[in-house]
């Protein structure tokens, strides 16, 4: 384990820039940090690049100050266990959450009701497609996240919480009858448009050529307006109900039932290596209350 007063003095002196200044933020002397790092470089090998004005990282001191901020947030994680134990205070504090934009317009609404009626609460809420969710979850910038394909890592803990139904949407009038319609219609991408797409189709036109061999009329990555240029006759897409039903112009879309539902389960990720705030806990306890067999959250 790493001493954890030469810790502090090795990140002051990179976050400062400078052994001067940072022996002045530690009320300590230039000295004195300068032995503290040395001690460190005796177990790590060379940390610093010591230049004129600056000083840079070797690829052993970026690991060390990576360690360093690990070990700074579990400690701040645990002083937040300590903190949040009670009922009151677990409604207070900030919930960091990274969601698919479809299943986002629907828990977002809810989420600010709980904000209004807990004004303790701070809400962080973000549209995203999986990768990014996971990345972001991974690399501890939002505590909680929602996925639509269950991830492998290992650092991720991951549990069936919500369902949502896929929607192939067409523009108003067209006629859809199979590949042949679609191919001519041409495809709206989306961040999780082929992926989509792929899991309806091959569950209800199987042997089909693929998505890929679609054209593609047109892409958004912003989950408000994927289903403008579908309105606008400009092509058909395959999204989450609860996009299409957020839509402001529903008369314009048409959707197309080729068969059963395809319902995707969303997972709940976190970091394994930690339990939850009770905070988060509690929020997520209101969403599964709130959330009704329809998939459908009132405004």
């Amino acid at each position: 384990m790493v001493n954890p007063q030469w810790a502090r003095s090795f990140v002051t002196l990179v976050e400062t820039g400078g052994f001067t200044r940072a022996a002045d933020r530690l009320g300590l002397t230039q000295a004195a940090v300068s032995q503290h790092v040395r001690h460190l470089e005796d177990e790590f090998g060379p940390l610093l690049i010591r230049r004129p004005r600056q000083i840079e990282l070797t690829p052993a001191g970026q690991a060390l100050l990576e360690y360093c901020h690990e070990v700074a947030s579990a400690a701040k994680r645990m002083q937040l266990r300590l903190s949040d134990a009670g009922d009151a205070s677990a409604r207070c504090g900030e919930v960091s959450f990274i969601t698919p934009g479809s299943v986002g317009l629907a828990l977002y609404p809810l989420l600010l009701r709980l904000q209004l009626a807990h004004r303790g609460l701070v809400i962080r809420h973000r549209f995203a497609p999986d990768v990014e969710a996971r990345q972001a979850v991974l690399s501890q910038q939002y505590e909680l996240g929602l996925v639509t394909l269950r991830p492998s890592d290992r650092q991720l803990s991951a549990t069936p919480f919500l369902e949502e139904t896929l929607e192939l949407v067409v523009p108003a009038g067209e006629t859809v009858t199979g590949w042949e319609d679609l191919a001519r219609i041409g495809f709206i991408d989306h961040p999780d448009g082929q992926a989509m797409a792929t899991r309806l189709l091959m569950r209800h036109l199987p042997g089909n050529p693929g998505i890929r061999n679609i054209p593609c009329h047109g892409f958004s990555n912003q989950i408000a307006l994927i289903l403008e240029p579908v309105a606008r006759g400009l092509g058909f897409t395959v999204i989450p109900r609860h996009a299409r039903q957020a839509f402001a112009r529903p008369d314009a879309l048409q959707v197309i039932e080729l068969g059963p539902p395809m319902v995707d389960t969303l997972w709940l990720i976190h970091r394994a290596e930690w339990p939850l705030s009770a905070r988060s806990v509690w929020v997520l306890n209101q969403i599964r209350e709130a959330w009704p067999a329809t998939g459908t959250l009132p405004r």
